[in-house]
Order: structure tokens, then sequence, then C-alpha cells
């Protein structure tokens, strides 16, 4: 939409066990296990917030320490280091310094979290979520590592919107609309398959893509359309060859770049994959520049 680290391999495997199990239905979960899911999954924090190596794989050991730069023609991001280090990362953070840090781009020092962070799409991740990704936030490694601040061209917000309070969990029974949720309020899909003026998603063309973005093997690469008004893109594809581009990074003609988090998609349940490819082909066709 690297590697899965884990200092307990059997909360993995019980959490992507309870995953498939839950897709459409209701279970029990606790928070780790959803946020164990959740992070090594559809969320993919670690695909921008921990550094690669040439292969463009995530560094074992080096989970959420800070990533690599990213680049686009309106800023040049340095990830942060979100693991629970006191000094470098977010470990003197309260949990709602973390939730307001996800959904409202707000530091407890008061300053605004700039993009690539979705902030937009991230106010509708439910309580529930937001709550079991802080829960899997304090179970990783603390590691040192400071990092650079992030540079703009673009003025950021004084805020992206009132305080979030409350945000309800989308019954998994609607497929298309828990597909809208997993490729917006948890997952980053339409913040880059979305045109951006002025650095804010046009939701008017909600997956269009058009988005430039630097490529990890240098160059630039250009987001691309979703949505049915790109003949030649997902609206021709099978469902099954949507599912094989999000968690394996293959189009049916040629590989694709791997900016997209490949390595994380590939642990989502197929309920998910199917509610996600559920809300792709509902989009409103939007034709390509």
């Amino acid at each position: 939409m690297p590697h899965i680290f884990m200092r307990n391999a059997v909360i993995v495997i019980a959490a992507l066990g309870f995953a498939g199990l839950g897709a459409g239905s209701a279970f029990a979960e606790t928070p780790l296990e959803r946020g164990t899911y959740l992070m090594n999954s559809i969320v993919a924090c670690g695909n921008c917030h921990t550094p690669k190596g040439p292969d463009g794989k995530a560094l074992a050991g080096k989970e959420l320490s800070g990533g690599d730069p990213i680049d686009s023609p309106v800023f040049h991001a340095m990830p942060a280091n979100i693991t629970p280090d006191k000094d470098t990362g977010i470990g003197k953070w309260t949990d709602d310094q973390i939730v307001a840090a996800i959904r409202e781009g707000k530091r407890p020092d008061g300053t605004i979290i700039g993009p690539p962070m979705p902030i937009p799409f991230y106010r509708a991740m439910s309580d529930t979520d937001v709550h079991a990704i802080v829960a899997y936030l304090r179970s990783v490694k603390p590691i040192a590592n400071p990092i650079a601040k992030s540079t703009y061209k673009i003025p950021l917000p004084p805020a992206y919107g009132p305080p979030v309070t409350h945000v309800a969990d989308v019954p998994r029974t609607d497929h298309v609309a828990y597909g809208r949720y997993l490729a917006t309020g948890l997952g980053h899909c339409m913040d880059c398959h979305t045109p951006a003026v002025a650095g804010r998603a046009d939701m008017t063309k909600i997956g269009a893509g058009g988005n430039v973005f630097g490529s990890p093997n240098g160059g630039t690469i250009l987001s691309a359309n979703l949505t049915p008004g790109n003949p030649n893109g997902v609206a021709a594809w099978t469902n099954q060859q949507v599912k094989d581009a999000i968690t394996k990074g293959t189009r049916p003609d040629r590989p694709l770049v791997r900016l997209m988090a490949f390595d994380w998609y590939k642990n989502m349940s197929n309920g998910d994959l199917n509610d996600l490819v559920a809300f792709l082909r509902s989009l409103k066709p939007v034709k390509s520049p």
C-alpha cells in the first residue's frame, strides 16, 4: 500500500491468526493483538519510520527508530523516531499525546506534524484502533536515534481541524465502507493516490493519483490513478491481480516500485483485502491527465 520486527513471535502469529478469523465477524482481541496486526499490515508505519538497506528492505533491529528522508516538490521529510526511547523517541509522551499526534498532527509541545503524515485521513481512525496502535508502540524496543527536523516549502496549517474526541468503529459487515476505512483511516493509500492541491488531498478526485514522489532508485515516480477512469489500471485487473499488486508489488505487466509497503501489506487478512478491493471498485471514475 519489510520484515516484521517483533520481540515476541508468538504475538505476531496470534495477532495474524485473530485477524484472519475476525474479518467480517465479531471477535475478541486485546489492544496489543489488534495493534500488532494493524502495524504489521495496513497501517505500515514502519515503511516510513524504519530505516532501510540498499535492497529497500527494513533493517532488522531498527524498527520505528526513524526512517530515510522522503522528498517531494514541497517537502523534505525526516520520519521521526517513534520507539519508546525517552530522549529521542516518544517514551515521555502520554497515551493521549500519542493519540493526538496520530489523529490531530499535534506534538506535546504544540508544534504541527507535516506531510507525508496523512493526518487528514488519520482523523477518521477509530478510538479502538488508535489505542491499539499506542499499545503496539509501547511494546517495541526503545532505540536512541536523534532525527533531524523536516523542512517544508508550503506553510503548515495551525491545526488540521478541531480536536478529535470520538470515532466509532466502522462495521466490518459493510464491506465497501470498511474497505474505505482501510484505505483512508488506517492505511494511507488514498493519501498517495489522491491528487494534492497545496499539500492537501483533493477528495473530489479520490483515488485519481498524479502525485510526484522521489523513487528509492533515483528519479521520480507518479502515483497511479486507481479509479475506473484509468482503463489501463486496476479497473481492468481481476480481484486477484489487485491483491497481488497490494501484497506482492506486481502488476500484471511489471513489478511496482518499492515505495509501497508490500512487505507489510502481505500480512493483511484475506477479508481485509477483499474489502479494500471492493472499495477500489466503488471509486468514481476520474480521467488521468
